[in-house]
């Protein structure tokens, strides 16, 4: 039996609208979902990527703790969106158009990227392998 591809992600943000629109702009397209979800605990806007998987943004009924995302906690590090090497400085330029910071293109011998974070301070990341 191999291991399954993963199908979604979902992420708690402080604040959804600001959240929707911000991932709205970086993916080009709306959420196909966004809902309160049956149970009533949580409400969530689902964003379809290419390849099927996809990504939630999830806000809460019951408060929680406030800090700021930190990549050094136990839990999430970090998302990494797969792409060509060929197609990282096309990002570049889209981010700056977008008015996000980012770290520009890294290359490493494990693979190349750009990291920059959403409006949580979660830590994203464009990835392409060694070719």
């Amino acid at each position: 039996m191999t291991f399954p591809a993963l199908t979604h992600v979902a992420i708690t943000v402080s604040d959804l609208d600001a959240s929707t629109e911000w991932y709205t702009r970086l993916f080009g397209a709306g959420p196909v979902l966004d809902e309160d979800e049956e149970s009533g605990t949580f409400h969530h806007a689902v964003f379809a990527l290419e390849g099927g998987t996809l990504f939630g943004l999830h806000t809460h009924t019951t408060s929680g703790p406030t800090d700021a995302f930190d990549e050094r906690r136990t839990g999430l590090d970090h998302i990494a969106f797969a792409i060509s090497r060929d197609d990282l400085e096309g990002w570049v330029t889209k981010l700056d158009e977008l008015g996000i910071k980012h770290s520009g293109v890294k290359d490493a011998h494990y693979g190349s990227g750009i990291s920059f974070r959403d409006p949580d301070n979660i830590a994203l990341e464009f990835f392409a392998p060694p070719a």
